[in-house]
């Protein structure tokens, strides 16, 4: 047994295809084939249940995946931990981010880290919460900014920053006159916002339950770009993250942002990582750079 066929294993787990499994591994399908045998076989068990139109896992077959992941990731943590010993600087962050964060923080926050650690090699991976939260318990990242709070225990975190929401309406929309907005003045308003799995949806439906707010169900939108020309064509209002109404993004003549009178609506971003991941100090060491934001970016009045 090796560590590549533990690999290979995992990998033919996630794809469910012999061929598609093979091509992500680099070799033949018939290598990828021969080495899970051998697997079989030097384990004694069945891992997989094979059929011209389907592959499953055994129930063993899941065990043995779920015990490979994590020897999988023990190993990356050891080669990390040989590299942090030789010189900190030079490790390789995998780092999640979720979509309605990511496009809106990187460009003001990469270079910082760039001039802070010029040799690390940070890996960026836009994915949804959940996503992010499976990945990180499975060792294929190794930390996430995520929106809280977050409930799990095999993480551990460091709070960063809380940014206020801002209310985005067309620029002739009823609300557009207003220096500010109070969460009551949306009462008997609707806002469109994004689709199921999206932190901000979450986070949006709160705001609507304190102000008896509702919600457009005519469409949902499936990004922040979305909503922002949905928005620009007139056809509804919506909450936005500050970041996401400030330069580099561009401005939009057709829509009036409108910041929310004290106390604001905001989310509070934090960076997670495993309590057993071999980066947690050099994480913590890192986490301060991802907050050294200009007050603008965090503030609407």
């Amino acid at each position: 047994m090796n560590l590549r066929t533990l690999q290979y294993l995992v990998t033919l787990a996630e794809l469910k295809h012999f061929s598609r499994a093979a091509e992500a591994c680099f070799v033949s399908q018939p290598t990828l084939s021969t080495q899970i045998q051998k697997l079989e076989q030097e384990l004694g068990v069945q891992l997989l249940e094979r059929s011209p139109r389907q592959l499953m896992l055994t129930s063993i077959g899941e065990d043995i995946v779920a015990r490979a992941r994590h020897i999988i990731a023990d190993v990356e943590a050891m080669k990390q931990q040989a590299r942090l010993s030789l010189e900190p600087g030079s490790a390789r962050i995998r780092l999640g981010l979720f979509p309605t964060l990511a496009p809106y923080l990187l460009p003001h926050v990469v270079p910082v880290i760039r001039k802070h650690y010029p040799q690390l090699s940070l890996q960026l991976f836009e994915e949804k919460t959940d996503d992010i939260l499976d990945l990180l318990n499975t060792g294929k990242l190794d930390a996430g900014l995520l929106a809280m709070p977050i409930e799990d225990q095999q993480l551990d975190h460091v709070e960063l920053f809380s940014e206020p929401f801002v209310l985005v309406t067309p620029i002739d929309h009823e609300l557009a006159d207003r220096d500010t907005v109070a969460i009551a003045d949306l009462r008997n308003h609707s806002l469109l916002l994004l689709e199921e799995g999206h932190c901000l949806r979450d986070q949006a439906l709160e705001v609507c339950k304190l102000g008896g707010v509702t919600e457009s169900l005519d469409f949902h939108a499936t990004s922040m770009e979305t909503l922002r020309q949905m928005v620009a064509a007139g056809t509804c209002i919506t909450l936005m993250p500050n970041m996401a109404v400030m330069p580099p993004v561009p401005a939009n003549r057709d829509i009036k942002v409108i910041p929310f009178a004290d106390p604001a609506p905001q989310r509070t971003i934090g960076l997670f990582w495993r309590k057993s991941s071999a980066l947690a100090d050099f994480l913590r060491e890192l986490a301060p750079l991802f907050a050294q934001l200009d007050p603008a970016l965090l503030r609407t009045t």
